[in-house]
């Protein structure tokens, strides 16, 4: 018997209450920022009230992104949110809402900017002869299927545009609600233009809650790959990021895990801490793992030069050294073992269609 299809992310009411940080710290390109006039330390968290997430309408002309770095592996990227509720204390994108005004810390867990619009400007794009059908990834920077996309479906009605055009998408999401959606993936995989990878950063709940508070716990997860694999899709696992002296040691567990539930691909994503995020993961071990501390940033450094971060293509995705290499071995070991493809499955455009407004409906 196949799991039944999720209907949402998981997350049980306890999980729903907690952030990643309850930090805002100051923004590189202003000069004013707020600070609090109490020591964290001496308040009784179960007292604080935590901020209600505001979301925000997004009115960007464009919805399609793109992409300049050799390291992704595609061109274009579709983000229908801005700011995510998952909350996961690494995340690479927290400094884009700087951008905004707003903070890399609770801002942007709690700040969420939405693209109302972004169905329709997709169709928009894609019946402009100006496209040439390629790969678009769903989504390059924060998670598509965030709570909030269990209510507004913004995401799946992207989905039905990239099926209505046959255009490839390649998804990437730690959020089980993904499977919600089979019925439209199963569409695209029957012309090779699909292709999901869940995020799967620990076997651990307990870690999980603390990691990435507001993502789907990890059996949901493996779930949701056990049933879009089941449909036919191409489904897959990335494990990331991979934190030296927190999770490292799990690769294997991740990798067995994800291929008993039918992954058929798996890649992974060294931790990388770009600008603020260094000192909000920083906080983060303060408050859970002080004892290990300087163990896990002394290895992350040995990875990226003396640094907490490396921005040079190439590098940044896996880092360097004898430690770097020791991961990878790790992880290609760990495929092998499991008969898991360390690439990603090719996607085709030779079912793309061009479709203009309101023809949709024409089509079965």
């Amino acid at each position: 018997m196949s799991d039944p299809l999720p209907q949402d992310d998981g997350m049980d009411t306890a999980t729903q209450n907690h952030r990643g940080t309850p930090l805002q710290p100051g923004n590189r390109f202003t000069s004013l920022h707020r600070e609090r006039e109490m020591d964290l330390e001496d308040l009784d968290p179960a007292l604080e009230p935590l901020p209600r997430t505001e979301f925000l309408a997004d009115t960007t002309g464009s919805v399609l992104n793109r992409n300049d770095s050799p390291d992704l592996g595609f061109d274009f990227g579709l983000n229908p949110y801005r700011g995510c509720e998952h909350g996961c204390i690494y995340c690479y994108a927290r400094p884009f809402h700087e951008f905004l005004g707003w903070s890399s810390g609770l801002d942007f867990e709690t700040r969420i900017l939405v693209k109302h619009e972004a169905p329709e400007r997709l169709r928009a794009e894609f019946a402009s002869s100006r496209w040439k059908p390629q790969v678009v990834a769903l989504s390059g920077v924060t998670d598509c299927y965030q709570p909030v996309e269990r209510r507004l479906k913004l995401t799946r009605r992207c989905l039905e545009v990239f099926a209505e055009f046959r255009n490839p998408v390649g998804i990437i999401t730690k959020n089980a609600l993904v499977a919600r959606d089979v019925d439209i993936l199963s569409r695209l995989a029957a012309f090779q233009a699909v292709s999901v990878a869940v995020s799967l950063t620990t076997l651990d709940s307990g870690l999980r809650a603390i990691l990435e508070p507001r993502t789907s716990p990890p059996a949901a997860r493996l779930a949701a790959i056990r049933r879009l694999s089941a449909a036919g899709i191409p489904t897959g696992v990335m494990i990331a990021p991979v934190i030296p002296g927190i999770n490292d040691h799990e690769i294997p567990a991740l990798v067995s895990a994800a291929a008993a539930a039918g992954a058929t691909f798996a890649s992974k994503v060294v931790l990388r801490l770009p600008h603020s995020v260094g000192p909000l993961f920083e906080d983060w071990l303060d408050r859970h793992f002080p004892d290990r501390k300087e163990k896990v940033l002394n290895q992350i450094r040995s990875l990226r030069g003396g640094e907490l971060n490396d921005n040079r293509f190439g590098s940044r995705m896996r880092g360097e050294g004898p430690l770097a290499e020791q991961i990878s071995k790790l992880f290609g070991v760990a495929c092998r073992r499991s008969g898991l493809n360390s690439r990603h499955p090719e996607l085709s455009t030779a079912g793309f269609r061009r479709m203009q407004p309101g023809q949709g409906e024409l089509f079965g």
